[in-house]
C-alpha cells in the first residue's frame, strides 16, 4: 500500500471518528508494513468477496464440480454450550446502540513484542449508527487459512487519533440491559458486510503436545540433544491437583474448561491466602496491584492447585496452596511463555509460590536423572526422588512450597522437558538477583481456612462460592459477576446463543490475531475434531454492549487428547497455524460499522490480504509454528505408589462396582501390563488389591464408593496393610494421617469437575508396538477367535474357511463357530455359555466387536474359562480419526449391497444398508489405525491382520469419495439430533433417501474399481490361517510397548560373555589342580548360566550410585579377570574394570568381582566376603597370570 492510501484512510477515519454524526466504530488494531516509520496506515485482514448465503465457509460450495454438503436444518433456538456447526441468523437487525469516546492508541513495532501494545477498547469508541438495511449478505473469507506456508506477520501499527466524542449515555442500568437482551446473547446479531469481530487470547495453559514416538525414544533422543549442547533437560515436581489459571480480576479466574464456579472460587481464596502469607498486612495493597498489574500487561498466571475440598488425588494434602507453573504473555498476538527462570524471577517479585525445578546440561547428568527415577518408578516417593535429583543434578532449585510438607509423600510424577541452552546461565543470575523473599504474614491471623470456610457453608454450591469470595476480599475480587451476573438486573443468562461461534467465523476480522483464531476454529470444524466452543456473556463489558456490539467468552473444549496429536499434524502441513492450547478462553466482540467505512476499509483490507498471501514464502513466521519438533518434547514420569491410588484404585470403583471383582482383576492387571510393571511388583499388588475388592465390597454392598471422597476408605485400608511387613510398607509407599474431608469438601453439582465436564484421568495412549519375544497358546487353554471391524469385511466368510480346512489350526482341538446373525438376544453370553462348556476349543465368535465394552467381556471370558483370544482385523491404513480408511469403508459398503438373503438382512435389499455401515464405521472414530491396533495389543497380546486392499491400487475415484463423505456428514448431522433413531424416521430422512440411492449408483459405476484393488480372497484366507497357526504354535511375534522395560532398576553391573567365562575357567583347570577338581565337582561348565560384575546395589549403596552409570549404558568396557577364589559355600572371579572414553568405571564394591556359584541356601551378596575368607585360610585363591581380558558390556538390572 502506498504512503498517499495510508494516509488517505488514516485522515478518512480521523474524519469520520470527529464527525458529530459519527456512529460506533471499529475497535481495530490495524497492522501492515511500514515502507517507512513516517507512514502509517490501516491494515485489514478483509476481503470483498461475499456470497448471499449465510453458510460457513467450510461449507461454501465450489465452482466447477458440485459435492453436496448437508446443512443443519433450522429449529428452535436454544441456549446451548456448543456450536457444532453453521447457523444463519434470522433474527431482527439491531436496533439499540452507546456511544462512549475514544483515547489515543499508542505505535508499537512490532504487534507481537513481548511489551504489548494497549489494545483498542470497545467502549471508548463512538456510537457505531444503525445497522444496515440492505438485504443480509455474507462475507466469505479467503483460503488463506489452509495454506502450507507460513504467512509473514505485518508489522503492527496501531493507530493514533485525538479524536474527542461526547458520551451520550450508556445502557448500564439493569432495565436498559433487560430489555437489549430478551433472549440469549447474540441471538438478534445479524451478520453482514458491515460485521466485524475482535478475538483476544485471555487465558491460556501449554499447549498439549502428544509424543508420537515411544518413551524409550523420547529418552534417547533428550539424552542426545544434551550431549550434543542442543538443549538443556529440564525437570520439575508435579503436584497433584487441578490446573487454575488467574489473568486479574477483570481478566477473569478460569478452571481447565470452565470458570465462574466452586473451582475458580477456591482458586481466587487460595491464591488470596498466598498473598496474606507472603506480604502479611501489605496483602490488600499488593493483591490490587497485582490485577492492576496483571490486566495492564494482559498477563496470565497458570497454577496447579492443590486442595483437600476439590476431591480425591493420590493424597490429600496437608495443606491447601497453589504452585505456579506458568506464566504468559497475552498481548493481542500469539500468546508468549515465560521460561523457567523468567517465571521464578516473576513469583519472587510477588512473592508467589514456585514448584523445585533441576537442571541437567551434561550427559552424565542427564543419563543420571532417567536412571535415577528408573530406580525409583516403582517405590518412589517425595523424600528419596527429591534428595536423588538433588544429587545428580547441574542446578536444583527449591520450591518455595515443600511437596512433603505441604502435600505429603506421595509423589504423582515428574514432568521433563528440553529447554534453551542458555537457560543453565540464565538460571544462576536469576537465583543471584532474585533471593527468595521472608513470609510477612507467617503468624498473623489470616481468617478461617479454606476448610473451614466450606465446613461452615454447606448448603449449596452458590453459598460457598460466595463465601469464599467474600473470604478473599474485595481487594482480590471487587464483584462477582463471573460468578453471579450482575445482580439485580435480571441479566443473569450466562450462556450465549449457539450461533455465535458462526458467526464470529463469518464476521470480518479486525487484527491478525482474530484471523489465527478464526482459522484454527475452523480447522477443527471441519476436520471434526470432537471439541466444543462454549459461549458465555462476558458480564465485564456489559456496559458497553448492545445488540450491534456484543462481548462473550469463548471456551476452548477439546474433549479428546488425541486431538491434540491430529492437530499436530495439521501443524505440520500448515506451519502458520497457532497451537490448540490447554486451558483456552478468548474474548470475543462482534460488532457493526456503517456501510460505507466497512466499503473503505473493505478496500483497503484486499490490499493487507495481498501483502500476506505475496509473503507466504516469507520466515518471519516461522517462530509461531512447530518449528522444531525437538523443541516440544516432553515426557511425564508417574510413580507407582501414586498411580496404585488414583489408577488402579480410584478409577477402578465404577468397574469393581458395576461389573465385579473379575473384571476388576482384568482392568487393572491390564493397567500393570501398560506400565511394565515388574512382575514382582504385579503379584504384591495383586494380592493387595483383590483383599481391597474384597473389603470395600463387603462395606458399601452394592452401592458405589464416590470417587471424591475414595481416600477415606483407601487411606485407612492402606495404612493398614502396610504395617503387616516392610515389603507392604515399601510397596504402599505412604500411608496414614488421613485428613477427614467429608464435612469440608466444597459442593459440586453431580456429574462435573474442574474441567467443567465428568472426565476420569486415565493413562497415556499405548506407544506405538514393536516386535519381543514369542507368545502361544497352550495346548490345555481354549482361544477366541474374535473380529473388531465392519459388516462386508468378509468375517463369515473366513470363519467357514477356517471351519473347512482339514488341519483346523494345526492342534488337535476342536473348532466351532457362533455366527452372531443367527443367535438371537444377548450374543456375547452365548458365546461365554458355550466356552464354559467346551473349556479347551477354538471359538470362532462371528460377529463385528467393535468397542471397549466387548473387548472387556472377551478378556472376562478369557480368565474365567481359560483361554486365550485372537483379534483378527482388516488391513487397512486408516485416517488420523478412524482405523479404517475410505477405500476400506467402499469396499465393505459394496461387498454388502451384493449380499443376497442375508440372515443377518443386511443386503442389497436393505434400504438403509449405507446407514448401517457408517453406524459401524462410527463406533471406530476418534481412533487412528497407531491407537486401534497398540489398544488391541495391550489387551489381547497378539493381532491378525487380514490383507484386505492391494498396496499398488490406483486411488479411490473422486465421485466414490465425496459420496462417503457426503454420507459421514449427513450421519454427523443426524447422529447429534436424533442419536440412534432409524434414519426413516428422523428430520433428514429424505436425504437418506436420497443419498442411499445415489451411494448404490456410484458404487456399482465403480465396480471395475473397487474389484480391482482388492486382494484375491484365497490370499487373505491364506495369510490368515498362517497368522493364526504361528500364534498356536508359538511361531508369533507379540508386540510389546516398551512402555518400561528400562524401567525398575535394582542395580547396576557388566554383563560378562559366559563362553569366554567357561574357557577361562577351563585354562585355570588344566594349569591347577584344586581348581580342576572345585569346577568340575561343581560341574561350573555346564551350569554356568550368565555373569556379571556388580557395580552398585540401589539397597546397599543408593540410588544416585546406581544411576550414575546411566551415562555409560550400553557401552563395551574390557575386564581383567585376575584370580578364580572358592570355598564350600562360594565361587568368583576377582576383576579389574577398565575405561570407557578414557573414564575409569569402578564398582562401589569393595572387591569387584563376578559370582560363578553359591551352594543352595547361600545368598550371592556372600560371595563378597571370599577375599577375606582367603585371608583366613577358609576360601582358595588361584591367580590368572597373565591377566585374560574380556569385554562385557553396562546395563542395568
Amino acid at each position: 500500500m502506498s504512503a498517499s492510501s495510508q494516509g488517505r484512510l488514516l485522515r478518512l477515519l480521523a474524519h469520520n471518528l470527529s464527525s458529530p454524526s459519527a456512529s460506533f466504530l471499529v475497535p481495530l488494531l490495524l497492522r501492515s508494513r511500514l515502507p517507512s516509520p513516517s507512514a502509517p496506515i490501516l491494515a485489514f485482514p478483509l476481503r470483498r468477496s461475499f456470497a448471499a448465503s449465510s453458510s460457513s465457509p467450510s461449507q461454501m460450495p465450489r465452482r466447477g464440480k458440485q459435492t453436496a454438503r448437508w446443512r443443519e436444518k433450522q429449529r428452535p433456538v436454544a441456549a446451548v454450550t456448543d456450536a457444532t456447526g453453521p447457523a444463519s441468523p434470522t433474527s431482527e437487525d439491531a436496533s439499540s446502540s452507546i456511544t462512549c469516546g475514544i483515547g489515543g492508541l499508542s505505535l508499537a513495532d512490532n504487534f507481537e513484542a513481548r511489551s504489548p501494545p494497549r489494545a483498542l477498547d470497545v467502549s471508548q469508541m463512538p456510537n457505531r449508527g444503525p445497522a444496515s438495511s440492505h438485504p443480509q449478505v455474507m462475507w466469505k473469507p479467503k483460503s488463506y487459512v489452509t495454506a502450507s506456508a507460513p504467512l509473514a506477520a505485518p508489522d503492527e501499527v496501531d493507530v493514533t487519533s485525538s479524536v474527542a466524542a461526547s458520551c451520550k449515555g450508556t445502557a448500564s442500568s439493569g432495565n436498559t440491559l433487560a430489555k437489549l437482551f430478551k433472549g440469549p446473547l447474540g441471538a438478534d446479531f445479524n451478520v453482514d458486510n458491515n460485521s466485524f469481530s475482535l478475538a483476544q487470547v485471555r487465558a491460556t495453559f501449554y499447549p498439549k503436545f502428544e509424543n508420537e514416538k515411544t518413551d524409550q525414544e523420547i529418552r534417547m533422543r533428550m539424552i542426545e540433544m544434551v550431549s550434543h549442547g542442543q538443549a538443556i533437560l529440564e525437570a520439575s515436581l508435579k503436584h497433584s491437583g487441578s490446573l487454575f489459571m488467574y489473568a486479574g480480576h477483570e481478566g477473569g479466574a478460569y478452571a481447565k474448561n470452565s470458570f465462574g464456579n466452586i473451582y475458580t472460587a477456591v482458586g481466587v481464596f487460595v491464591l488470596s491466602r498466598m498473598f496474606v502469607e507472603a506480604w502479611g498486612k501489605e496483602a490488600g495493597k499488593m493483591q490490587a496491584q497485582f490485577n492492576k498489574f496483571l490486566e495492564e500487561n494482559r498477563i496470565c498466571i497458570s497454577m496447579e492447585l492443590v486442595t483437600a475440598v476439590l476431591g480425591d488425588h493420590g493424597q490429600r494434602p496437608i495443606d491447601d496452596y497453589v504452585v505456579v507453573t506458568a506464566v504468559t504473555e497475552l498481548g493481542h498476538g500469539k500468546p508468549k511463555f515465560y521460561s523457567t527462570p523468567d517465571l521464578i524471577a516473576f513469583c519472587r517479585k510477588w512473592r508467589l509460590p514456585t514448584n523445585q525445578v533441576w537442571l541437567f546440561s551434561t550427559r552424565k547428568s542427564a543419563t543420571s536423572f532417567f536412571a535415577a527415577y528408573d530406580a525409583l518408578c516403582e517405590e518412589g516417593t517425595a523424600t528419596p526422588v527429591c534428595k536423588a535429583l538433588d544429587e545428580v543434578a547441574d542446578i536444583s532449585v527449591p520450591g518455595s512450597k515443600d511437596h512433603i510438607k505441604v502435600q505429603g509423600e506421595i509423589l504423582e510424577g515428574l514432568v521433563a522437558r528440553m529447554v534453551n541452552c542458555d537457560s543453565l546461565k540464565h538460571m544462576e543470575n536469576v537465583l543471584k538477583d532474585f533471593p527468595p523473599s521472608s513470609l510477612d504474614g507467617v503468624g498473623l491471623d489470616m481468617g478461617p481456612t479454606l476448610r473451614e470456610v466450606c465446613a461452615a457453608n454447606r448448603s449449596d454450591e452458590k453459598q460457598q462460592v460466595r463465601a469464599l469470595l467474600q473470604s478473599a476480599g474485595t481487594s482480590m475480587c471487587p464483584d462477582y459477576a463471573d460468578w453471579f451476573g450482575i445482580g439485580d438486573s435480571g441479566v443473569h443468562s450466562r450462556q450465549a446463543d449457539r450461533s455465535v461461534v458462526s458467526k464470529f467465523l463469518q464476521a470480518h476480522p479486525t487484527d491478525y490475531a482474530t484471523m489465527k483464531l478464526q482459522e484454527m476454529i475452523r480447522l477443527i470444524k471441519q476436520r471434526h475434531f470432537p471439541a466444543a466452543f462454549k459461549c458465555y456473556c462476558n458480564f465485564h463489558k456489559i456496559d458497553s454492549s448492545a445488540s450491534d456490539n456484543i462481548h462473550y467468552k469463548m471456551v476452548i473444549h477439546i474433549h479428546s487428547d488425541s486431538v491434540f496429536r491430529r492437530y499436530q499434524q495439521e501443524m505440520r502441513r500448515n506451519r502458520g497455524l497457532w497451537p490448540l492450547y490447554r486451558g483456552f478462553f478468548v474474548d470475543v466482540n462482534l460488532f457493526k460499522v456503517t456501510k460505507e467505512r466497512a466499503a473503505e476499509l473493505s478496500k483497503e483490507g484486499d490490499s493487507f490480504l495481498k501483502s500476506v498471501n505475496g509473503n507466504a514464502n516469507s520466515s518471519s513466521l516461522m517462530n509461531e509454528s512447530l518449528a522444531d519438533e525437538d523443541e516440544n518434547l516432553m515426557i511425564k514420569l508417574k510413580f507407582l505408589t501414586y498411580k496404585i491410588r488414583t489408577f488402579l484404585i480410584r478409577n477402578g470403583l465404577s468397574i469393581l462396582f458395576k461389573d465385579g471383582p473379575s473384571a476388576y482383576k482384568t482392568y487393572y492387571l491390564r493397567q500393570m501390563k501398560i506400565w511394565g510393571t515388574s512382575a514382582g511388583k504385579q503379584r504384591e499388588l495383586s494380592k493387595m488389591l483383590d483383599e481391597w475388592a474384597v473389603f470395600i465390597r463387603r462395606k458399601y454392598g452394592n452401592k458405589q464408593l464416590s470417587s471424591s471422597i475414595y481416600l477415606s476408605e483407601a487411606e485407612p485400608f492402606l495404612e493398614q496393610y502396610a504395617r503387616r511387613s516392610p515389603q507392604n510398607q515399601v510397596l504402599v509407599g505412604a500411608a496414614g494421617n488421613l485428613i477427614n474431608t467429608e464435612n469440608l469438601l466444597a459442593i459440586i453439582e453431580a456429574g462435573r469437575d474442574e474441567e467443567g465436564d465428568l472426565h476420569q484421568e486415565v493413562d497415556e495412549t499405548p506407544s506405538r508396538p514393536t516386535a519381543s519375544v514369542m507368545d502361544s497358546v497352550p495346548k490345555d487353554e481354549g482361544l477366541i477367535v474374535f473380529f473388531p471391524g465392519i459388516p462386508g469385511c468378509a468375517k463369515s466368510a473366513l470363519c467357514k474357511e477356517i471351519l473347512n480346512n482339514p488341519d483346523g489350526l494345526g492342534d488337535q482341538r476342536p473348532v466351532h463357530s457362533l455366527m452372531g446373525d443367527l443367535i438371537k438376544g444377548r450374543y456375547w453370553q452365548k458365546v461365554a455359555d458355550e466356552r464354559k462348556k467346551r473349556p479347551y476349543a477354538i471359538t470362532l465368535a462371528d460377529k463385528n466387536a467393535p468397542n471397549e465394552d466387548v473387548w472387556r467381556q472377551i478378556e472376562d471370558m478369557c480368565r474365567t474359562t481359560k483361554a486365550s483370544a485372537i483379534p483378527v482385523i482388516p488391513e487397512s491404513e486408516g485416517t488420523d480419526s478412524n482405523p479404517f480408511s475410505l477405500d476400506a469403508l467402499a469396499v465393505f459398503i459394496f461387498r454388502v449391497l451384493q449380499r443376497v438373503n442375508h440372515p443377518g438382512n443386511l443386503d442389497k435389499a436393505s434400504p438403509n444398508a449405507g446407514y448401517v455401515l457408517l453406524m459401524f464405521y462410527h463406533l471406530y472414530d476418534g481412533k487412528d489405525r497407531r491407537e486401534f491396533e497398540s489398544e488391541l495389543y495391550e489387551r489381547f497380546g497378539s493381532v491378525v491382520k487380514m490383507p484386505l486392499l492391494k498396496p499398488d491400487r490406483k486411488p479411490l475415484p473422486d465421485s466414490v469419495k465425496d459420496i462417503l463423505n457426503e454420507g459421514i456428514n449427513l450421519y454427523r448431522l443426524h447422529t447429534n439430533r436424533h442419536g440412534r433413531l432409524e434414519p426413516a424416521k428422523g428430520s433428514y430422512a429424505k436425504e437418506w433417501s436420497r443419498w442411499e440411492k445415489r451411494l448404490r449408483e456410484i458404487l456399482f459405476g465403480n465396480a471395475d474399481h473397487l474389484n480391482a484393488i482388492q486382494v484375491p480372497f484365497d490370499f487373505a484366507v491364506k495369510r490368515v490361517l498362517e497368522q493364526l497357526k504361528d500364534v498356536a504354535k508359538g511361531g508369533f511375534k507379540t508386540p510389546e510397548s516398551e512402555k518400561r522395560k528400562f524401567g525398575n532398576i535394582v542395580f547396576a553391573a557388566v554383563t560378562l560373555p559366559v563362553e569366554e567365562i567357561k574357557s577361562v575357567l577351563d585354562k585355570v583347570a588344566s594349569t591347577d589342580s584344586k581348581a580342576k577338581a572345585f569346577i568340575e565337582g561343581k560341574n561350573l561348565s555346564n551350569s554356568l548360566m550368565k555373569a556379571h560384575v556388580t557395580l552398585a546395589h540401589k539397597r546397599s549403596h543408593g540410588v544416585t550410585s546406581v544411576a550414575s552409570y546411566g551415562v555409560f549404558l550400553k557401552q563395551n568396557v574390557p575386564v581383567d579377570l585376575t584370580a578364580l577364589l572358592f570355598s564350600d559355600k562360594l565361587a568368583a572371579l576377582e576383576v579389574q574394570l577398565g575405561s570407557i572414553d578414557s573414564e575409569k568405571i569402578d564398582s562401589k564394591n569393595e572387591w569387584p568381582h563376578a559370582t560363578l556359584w553359591t551352594a543352595p541356601g547361600t545368598p550371592p551378596k556372600e560371595a563378597n566376603t571370599l577375599s577375606h575368607l582367603v585371608a583366613q585360610g577358609k576360601a582358595t585363591r588361584i591367580d590368572i597370570k597373565p591377566p585374560i581380558t574380556v569385554s562385557g558390556v553396562v546395563d542395568f538390572f
